[in-house]
């Protein structure tokens, strides 16, 4: 029911004047579902403390709670058409009522990590987009047969949520921008292995894919006490997002995830010193997927000590800044990062290596990442030692990826059993760091056990070549020139 649900709501604002993309239809989904899904949440606390013989008090005063504006009810439970507004009596309480009162949230809260805060974030940052009454009543009515308030409704949700995401990456600029693909995020969770009580940080946290997984890997890792549940949901998770419609995506998907006031700032990260990183500011994990290809502005190259307009280099600087001691990381970067020759990139990897244990880098093929043409590596480091062994794993599987075709958690198994031992195959082999060019630090993937027919030879080698077909040919017009 919920898929043709999506499906039916994507219909409606695809004819409606506001919204323009699959962008568009996310986030107009995204603030009507919030909504449906705090007038279930706030059931769930009223029928918990009647239980307990406690009273709960609304966050939503009456006029904006759901069951009054969006959908009132008949005693039967039926819908009341005379009370329901609709057309431009819908659309207007919508924008000058509704939407004024849910942003004074963000200055009444008592803390940023309230759900409270959380609403007024939401709403200071959203705007509604469907220009008619009437579709918008008709979006509601569809929402309002959605529920959120059993584990496996919510899990139904959260799925589907994920697959728009999904979509939306693809229609999107950049795929990646959005969406990195679920079995890869799910295997860097696997192999950074965190555990309840450290936290978790993605200082590019887009639509918060890092954050999910490690929720569900740590809820699934033992049977939590009560204690481990409060730790989970308020003190594990940390992210901060740039942009506006990734960040609210972001809130939206850890809420439907099962974290009720995600930990997410919306910021540009890379806008903060480096030099003011403190101790208490650091993180046991950091799990990220910055954006690829982006460029800074000069003003903000000034708050890293290697200077580079590359995002993606600038955020490598402020994960390594900001783990702690001992701490671990999983993060993805385009390959070129390994080999490229300007100053930035042999600076960088020389800081990487020296500050950090480089463990192993996951080498991926083209089209991993759908719409993007990109080919990426993950890096795996631990900061506080240097560098003196990286296992190197050479992603093969056996066809070509991209949208019809995606990447699966059977592909990366054989990865992560031989991770664990750092073992020698056909795709991975061990590289010492006595080995490597210190004054270029190049740390290229050339798999040693497997010769690629693609692999660009070296300039000597094509020159032998070329030298071995002139004979060749001499000899073959020789031959033919006797004959005639």
């Amino acid at each position: 029911m919920f898929e043709q649900t999506f499906k039916n709501i994507d219909d409606i604002l695809h004819k409606d004047a506001g919204c323009s993309s699959e962008l568009d239809y996310v986030e107009q989904t995204s603030w009507i579902l919030f909504l449906k899904y705090l007038d279930d949440l706030e059931k769930d606390k009223a029928t918990a403390a009647e239980l307990t013989g406690k009273t709960y008090t609304n966050i939503i005063d009456r006029k904006y709670q759901w069951s009054v504006w969006a959908m009132p009810k008949l005693k039967d439970g039926k819908p009341d058409h005379h009370k329901a507004m609709t057309g431009d009596d819908l659309k207007d309480f919508v924008d000058h009522k509704l939407y004024p009162y849910l942003k004074g949230f963000k200055n009444s809260a008592e803390s940023a990590d309230t759900i409270e805060y959380k609403i007024g974030e939401i709403f200071s940052e959203l705007k509604n987009k469907i220009q008619s009454g009437y579709n918008l009543r008709e979006v509601i009515n569809l929402i309002d047969q959605l529920r959120f308030r059993t584990h496996a409704e919510k899990h139904e949700m959260s799925h589907l949520y994920e697959d728009k995401i999904k979509n939306m990456g693809n229609a999107g600029r950049n795929g990646g921008e959005y969406y990195t693909p679920r079995p890869l995020i799910k295997t860097i969770v696997k192999v950074v292995a965190p555990k309840i009580g450290e936290t978790i940080y993605d200082g590019a946290a887009g639509s918060a894919g890092f954050l999910c997984e490690a929720f569900n890997y740590l809820k699934l890792s033992k049977s939590l006490t009560t204690k481990e549940t409060e730790i989970l949901q308020k003190k594990t998770f940390y992210g901060k997002e740039k942009k506006s419609l990734a960040y609210i995506i972001g809130i939206m998907n850890m809420i439907l995830h099962g974290v009720e006031a995600p930990n997410i700032i919306h910021t540009n990260t890379l806008a903060e010193n480096l030099a003011d990183i403190q101790e208490k500011d650091r993180y046991d994990v950091v799990l990220a997927n910055p954006p690829f290809g982006g460029k800074e502005r000069a003003e903000v190259q000034q708050n890293f000590p290697i200077k580079t307009g590359e995002t993606a280099m600038l955020f490598l600087q402020h994960f390594i800044k900001i783990l702690r001691a001992g701490g671990k990381a999983g993060v993805i970067i385009k390959n070129t990062f390994l080999s490229n020759t300007d100053n930035a990139s042999i600076s960088l990897r020389k800081l990487l290596l020296e500050s950090c244990n480089l463990h192993t880098v996951l080498d991926l093929p083209g089209g991993t990442f759908a719409g993007a043409g990109v080919k990426t590596v993950v890096l795996f480091f631990e900061k506080g030692k240097p560098t003196k062994k990286i296992w190197y794993y050479q992603l093969n599987p056996g066809r070509n990826l991209g949208k019809t075709n995606p990447l699966n958690e059977n592909d990366l198994a054989e990865f992560v059993n031989l991770q664990k031992k750092f073992a020698d195959s056909d795709n991975s082999w061990t590289v010492d760091l006595k080995n490597v060019d210190e004054t270029t630090f190049d740390l290229s993937v050339k798999n040693p056990n497997r010769k690629d027919e693609n692999t660009l030879r070296e300039p000597k080698d094509i020159l032998k070549e070329i030298v071995k077909l002139d004979e060749e040919s001499a000899k073959l017009i020789q031959s033919i020139s006797e004959i005639v």
